[in-house]
This record gives structure tokens, sequence and C-alpha cells, in this order.
């Protein structure tokens, strides 16, 4: 009677269980087992560059940016990245890409929504019955300093209802194990519209043509198509119109009327988000429907490490937003005040993809063998590919520094050299005095200078600037 019940109480669990492996290949969503590089290490790293985007795709409501993704730097960390400007009234067409991506918004504000597979349309209007009426999927309002989680093979869409353009940086993990095509980024797989032809710049007329993008839905046959959506013809040939040439991002002149609750802080729909979960006994919807696709780090009252005296670093891994536990990926949001130096650190288990927000820094990178990768400046709108268990070491003089970092590990770690919990702090003063042929004395300077103070720290006073 014993086993009996065990096997009946075991048999909904294993179920739902395979249930929701089930539904984590479904999506794209499968972890990746390792984060190393596929087919052996690509990151023979002679030098790094701070790098900014070489190609431009122009719409009627704004552009796009491309970083050439065929750098070293971007094979190294298995990568690529863009940046994105919509004007207000602007409306990225809907898509979606074969490698999970983290988009942060650098300016704007603005709607967007993320349409998973299987999840109920729970905006609905009180006329959906009827004709005028309509349903759809949540939709998330975004701001600055926000994270937008866009996991592989999820369509997607945006809209700038804000009055000043939204400018967004996209990192998107070309390596991850959700993407089963190829090392290279597909850039966006267009459910509407046309990419218009590129700006040239550096790149040759063939890697522009990679570029350029046209709507799945043009590939198909007219009838066939119209037979399968269920309209007209001539409907169809609305859909497949080759000769719209608005590009990607288009405007909508009488502004976009959705279904959208009424304006909340972002507190109270946390309480709500939570409230739903509790209530919930759907297993997958819980995991996925009613997961958060959003997450702020640009809020300083959320820092995870704060100093008045030299900045702060706000940590968002999968303990804080757990949709990144099925993308492997992670964000960081740092600034140093004037005249301070970053603790030299290397990333454990991540590569780093760092892009400067605002102002400017110094910045030295030393690889394999004690050779500097990198040593030079990382001004505002450049960015960085910091390799794994390569040492950093950043330093700011005369302004304030903003950075984020977009990580390939969704629990990223870091060592750090010197400063609390690190590397010399957990050494005995023996092992540092017989490695360097230091005195004692200097060993325990070395040991316990920085005190408590962890991953920043600042030089001298901020009433004096430091030479440059």
């Amino acid at each position: 009677m014993a086993s009996s019940a065990l096997i009946m109480l075991s048999f909904p669990l294993c179920v739902s269980l395979l249930l929701l492996h089930s539904a984590q290949a479904q999506l794209g969503f499968g972890q990746q087992e390792t984060t190393g590089q596929p087919g052996g290490s690509r990151c023979r790293i002679e030098r790094l560059s701070a790098l900014e985007p070489t190609m431009r795709v122009p719409s009627e409501a704004g552009f796009t940016e491309y970083v050439d993704q065929n750098h070293e730097q971007f094979r190294c960390a298995g990568v690529a990245v863009h940046r994105r400007t919509i004007l207000p009234r602007g409306l990225l067409l809907p898509s979606y890409s074969n490698a999970p991506s983290l988009v942060y918004v650098v300016q704007g504000r603005g709607i967007a929504g993320t349409v998973i597979p299987g999840c109920p349309e729970t905006y609905q209007s009180f006329q959906q019955q009827r004709e005028g009426g309509d349903e759809h999927q949540r939709i998330h309002s975004f701001h600055e300093g926000d994270i937008i989680a866009l996991p592989a093979g999820v369509a997607h869409w945006c809209y700038n209802n804000g009055e000043a353009p939204v400018v967004a940086i996209t990192v998107s993990y070309t390596s991850s194990s959700a993407n089963q095509l190829d090392r290279q980024h597909r850039v966006r797989f267009l459910l509407a519209g046309r990419e218009r032809r590129a700006q040239q710049g550096a790149h040759t007329e063939e890697r522009l043509e990679q570029q350029k993008g046209v709507s799945l839905l043009n590939g198909f046959e007219l009838e066939l198509l119209a037979e399968a959506l269920s309209v007209d013809k001539e409907v169809v040939r609305k859909i497949q119109n080759p000769d719209d040439g608005r590009g990607e991002i288009v405007r909508v002149d009488r502004g976009l009327q959705l279904l959208q609750p009424l304006q909340r802080n972002e507190e109270q729909e946390r309480q709500d988000g939570d409230d739903i979960r509790r209530r919930e006994s759907n297993g997958l919807e819980e995991a996925f429907c009613t997961m958060d696709y959003k997450q702020n780090i640009g809020d300083t009252t959320l820092s995870d490490q704060y100093d008045p005296n030299a900045g702060r670093i706000t940590v968002l891994n999968s303990r804080k937003f757990p949709v990144l536990r099925f993308m492997q990926m992670s964000a960081v949001r740092g600034s140093l005040r004037p005249n301070t130096v970053g603790a030299p650190y290397w990333n454990i288990n991540t590569h780093g993809i760092a892009y400067a927000l605002n102002g400017s820094c110094q910045m030295q990178v030393v690889g394999h063998g004690g050779r500097t990768v990198f040593d030079g400046e990382l001004r505002q709108g450049q960015l960085l590919v910091i390799p794994q268990h390569f040492v950093v070491i950043t330093k700011t003089r005369s302004e304030h520094y903003e950075w984020v970092s977009f990580k390939t590990n969704d629990n990223p770690m870091v060592s750090q050299i010197v400063g609390k919990a690190s590397v010399f702090r957990g050494m005995p003063v023996e092992v540092l005095i017989n490695s360097y042929r230091i005195s004692r004395n200097e060993a325990k300077r070395l040991k316990f200078n920085r005190g408590n103070l962890m991953s920043m720290f600042p030089l001298e006073s901020h009433g004096d600037v430091m030479e440059t």
C-alpha cells in the first residue's frame, strides 16, 4: 500500500516535470551545459579595441546601427551587438531572433510586447467578440535604465509613446545553446515589413546584403498563405507588399491605440505579479506566462554596492530576474565618480561586454602570459569585450563614468585581486611574502590597505582634479 501511494504521488510530479521540460524546449529556453565556446576556443586575442557601430540601416521612424559581428572580439565572446534609435510614434515591427538577447534602454520610454507561445491573451476588451474588439498578451512599459529580456525565437515588438527618441543597446548571445543555426546572428526574423538598404560605411556590399531583411511571410505563395491565414488574397497582397519601403521602424501618425491598464508604479506591478504567482496552480504558466521580461537596473536605490566617494554597482542575475536562467545571460550597471579606480578583477565564468553610457574611463586589460591587450580610453557610445579570465582595471579622471556590462552567464562571478573578499585578503601573509619577495610590513599593507572597501577606491578628495 505504501509503495502504491508513493507511485500515485510521484506520477503527477513526473508528468509536471516532463511538461515543463517540453515547454522549455518548445520555447528555446534550454539551459546551456557550459559557457565554453562550441568547437573549441576562439579567444586568441592579441589586441582588444574600443568598438563603435560601423553600419547604419535607416527606417521611416528611426535607424539601427550594427557593430561588426565578425570582429574577433565578438567571435571570442559569442555575441552580436546593435544599437537602435526609435523616434516618437515609431513602431518597431514584430520579429524574433535566433539568439537570446538583452536590451538596455539608454534613453526614452515606450511600450513593448513579447508573445510567449501557449500563453493566454490576458488583455481583453469588452467588445472582443464584436467587430472592433481585441485581445492580446501582456504589454510592458519601459523607460531609461530598464533591461528587457528577449528569449530566442520569441516574437516581440515595441513602440515609442514618448516625446523623445528611444535609444537602446542590444547584445545577442549567439553561442547560446538556444541558437542551433550557427554562430552568426541573423539580425531579425521579420514578421512584417522589410529593412532598407544599409548605409555602407566600412562594410562590403556582400556584407550589406547579408544584413538586409524581408518579412518571412513574403516567401510564401500568395494563395497558400491566404488559405493558411483564412483571409482574402487582397489582404495577403498587402501583407507581402513588395513596395513597402518604410523599413523595420514605421511611423504611426495617429498613435498606437492599445488595451492598457491604468498607469501604475513599478512596485504595484511587482506586488500584483507576486500575487498572481502565489495563486497560480499551473506550474507551466507560472514559469513562463507570468514571468517578468523587464527589470530596472538604473534605479540608484537598487544598488548592490555603494560608496558615496567612489560610485555604485548593480548586478542583475537570475536570482533577481528569473528569465535570465533560461537565457544564460545577465547584466551589471555601474558608475564611478571622478578620480576613482576599480579593483583589478577577472570574470570567473563569463565574458563581459562593457558599453559606456556616459563619460569616459581609462582601462587596461591583461590577458594570458601577462600580455597587455588593451590600454586606452573607453568613451560614451563605445564598447569593449572583456574575455573570461582576462584581468581589467578601470580608472576615472575628471569625468563621472557610467556603464552597463552584459554577461554570458546568468549568475556571473568575479574574482578581485585587492579589497574585501579579494584574492590577496584570502591569502596568508607568508604566501604573499614568498610570492613577491617583499617584507612582512609590505605584505600586510598589500593585504589590508584597502580596508573593507570592495570594488571601487577613491584616489583622492573629489575637490582635487587629477592631472591628465
